[in-house]
């Protein structure tokens, strides 16, 4: 084993000695410095500020749809500028464009903010800086990831405004709905801007993770171990990996379905009537879309979770001064949830008719993954326990996090069950359920980090009280928009209904819903909070220290603006794990990781001991 390690850490000194001699470089250009850069730290800015537009017109989008929902009555007239002909005469949002706008929204959330804002910005700033490399394996390709991102944003924007309307189906694009182009409005041009945006997406998807992992396994500095990797860099690591492996899945299913769509072929298709005639269809199956778009789906669940969870274990540790509980646990937890998210799509798929009995392995299967998630909350609140808490608002938005995980995760076990899946399925309880578990948690992961490492990211501080504010409202009216939703799905409340006032049966919760749009509208208000913040602290905040949150982690140890290279000199060596707070005998409540074991009182760890 100690061979091993040797020639481990002799190969990495190479290969950080070989990215130093690569990155002494002269001064770019401008344009090849902000723009078309192969800065790790500047591509993961670019993500992150593409990400936050994004997040607003997804915000916005569920405005809209939430107004009519709440408010059905009323006359949104005044929305005539914005959306043009999608406003009625009558002053009513048009039915076409309503489902349309709940596709856009989830498609926006899901993949451009969650997906590719989060992992994009924190997977590329973090990656390096922590594993001690000089950037990524492939600072060309990881520019490319990012363009084709950018790429896929635009036509995707584009889709927003296309006379036939953005794309309609729902966000799962099931067919034949986003197979005939002559089904609805949404089924037209719009839709194939989607496919083919989503296909570039995972185009930067694939290189973006391959490089992440390419990184981590070939680029760290000499003594980082894997058993001494940040439980961020797990989460990022391992996250690259389901994307890897899952995407091209989806890639497919996009590629076969613009086929079905535009050269005639039948593979989603068969036995199809419109307007009382047969079209020519025939041996497809929707069923095979809906296997290979949840074979994504599902691993997409925690391509979005895993790195706002581990976004959270180094804030959590950080600002409890205390060790991680259960490192070992917790890196198994996240292997094993990649392991099992392979394995339980069909879940989603317990209406379709499939075999009772192979309904009841993906019930098994799926409950089984509730376990390493258990762990994980466990080990958030021992490390909690007794902690000398300091409550900065990126702490605040990761226990906010686990709060978010815990409650929805518990609605997860009543979904996994088949024979309450299918009474529940397709009812506002599964929207509560993902939104709370998978689109709460991990925007608070996002807004933690952003808070944690904004310091880093642009060398000054945001304003605390400003984050309290913000993360006091986001909380409390969050669980006001999607508790209730629960409530309202037991009693029937189907997804994606464009008005729920004409059901004799609904319509005792009217008072209910227009609760759950206001409340919407407060949290998506509040979030201009945050953007105050965001940008003013960039250009007015006061500056930060060298090492503001008394981190152990080896991005502090670099300079507060580091340039293309990340450290100056030789990159720092590792000497520990990256959780050693309140060591007794120490001077400090931190030991940072590239502090060798001589220069502190004790040096034989527990955890150290499996390295040996």
């Amino acid at each position: 084993m100690a061979v091993v390690e040797a020639h481990t850490q002799h190969l990495s000194s190479g290969q950080a000695h070989a990215h130093d001699e690569h990155h002494d470089h002269h001064d770019l250009p401008w344009i090849r410095k902000y723009i078309f850069s192969e800065d790790h730290k500047i591509i993961a800015k670019q993500y992150l500020f593409t990400g936050i537009f994004w997040a607003i017109v997804g915000g916005a989008m569920s405005l809209i749809f939430r107004l009519q929902l709440g408010f059905p009555e009323a006359d949104i007239s005044w929305l005539k500028p914005l959306l043009g002909k999608w406003i009625t005469p009558e002053g009513k949002l048009d039915q076409e464009f309503y489902l349309a706008l709940v596709t856009m929204h989830g498609t926006i959330m899901v993949f451009f903010v969650l997906t590719a804002g989060l992992s994009g910005t924190f997977s590329n700033y973090l990656i390096p800086l922590q594993v001690g490399a000089r950037d990524m394996a492939s600072g060309f390709l990881n520019m490319l990831s990012y363009w084709f991102f950018f790429l896929s944003s635009v036509l995707m924007f584009i889709s927003i405004f296309i006379p036939t309307g953005p794309a309609g189906g729902g966000w799962t694009i099931y067919p034949p709905l986003s197979a005939l182009p002559q089904a609805i409005s949404g089924s037209g041009a719009g839709m194939t801007l989607w496919l083919i945006s989503m296909a570039i997406f995972i185009v930067s998807l694939l290189l973006g993770g391959l490089n992440y992992i390419t990184t981590v396994i070939n680029l760290r500095t000499v003594g980082m171990t894997f058993w001494r990797m940040p439980l961020t860099i797990w989460a990022f690591f391992i996250t690259a990996i389901i994307g890897v492996l899952s995407f091209p899945v989806l890639f497919a299913a996009a590629l076969l379905l613009i086929f079905d769509r535009s050269l005639d072929t039948s593979f989603f298709l068969s036995d199809i009537y419109m307007q009382g005639q047969a079209l020519h269809y025939k041996g497809g199956s929707p069923l095979l879309f809906q296997h290979l778009f949840w074979f994504l789906g599902h691993p997409e669940v925690y391509i979005v979770l895993l790195p706002a969870l581990g976004i959270t274990s180094e804030i959590i540790s950080t600002c409890s001064r205390k060790p991680i509980f259960g490192y070992t646990a917790m890196v198994y937890s996240i292997i094993g949830i990649a392991f099992l998210s392979f394995i339980v799509w069909a879940h989603h798929m317990f209406v379709s008719g499939m075999n009772p009995f192979l309904g009841s392995i993906f019930m098994i299967l799926t409950l089984i993954i509730a376990v390493p998630s258990a762990v994980k909350s466990f080990n958030y609140i021992a490390t909690l326990w007794r902690g000398n808490i300091i409550f900065t608002p990126a702490m605040l938005f990761s226990i906010g996090l686990v709060s978010f995980f815990i409650s929805g995760g518990l609605t997860g076990l009543i979904l996994g069950n088949s024979a309450a899946d299918i009474q529940l399925h397709d009812t506002y309880f599964v929207v509560a359920h993902f939104h709370i578990v998978m689109g709460t948690a991990s925007f608070f992961g996002m807004l933690a980090g952003v808070y944690h490492w904004f310091p880093k990211m642009f060398g000054r501080m945001m304003d605390e009280r400003l984050g309290y504010i913000h993360f006091w409202l986001t909380f409390i009216g969050a669980y006001c928009v999607f508790f209730p939703m629960h409530y309202i799905g037991i009693a029937g409340f189907p997804r994606r209904y464009y008005l729920f006032s004409s059901f004799d049966a609904f319509k005792t919760f009217t008072e209910l819903d227009a609760f759950i749009s206001m409340a919407a509208i407060f949290t998506v208000s509040v979030q201009f909070i945050f953007l105050f913040n965001f940008f003013y602290s960039i250009f007015r905040g006061r500056r930060a220290p060298q090492n503001p949150w008394k981190s152990n982690t080896l991005e502090w140890t670099a300079p507060i603006n580091p340039g293309h290279g990340n450290w100056p000199g030789e990159i720092p060596h590792v000497y520990r794990w990256a959780y050693d707070y309140s060591k007794p005998g120490a001077a400090d409540d931190y030991i940072p990781q590239n502090i060798p074991f001589s220069q502190t009182p004790e040096s034989n760890l527990p955890h150290e001991k499996d390295e040996e």
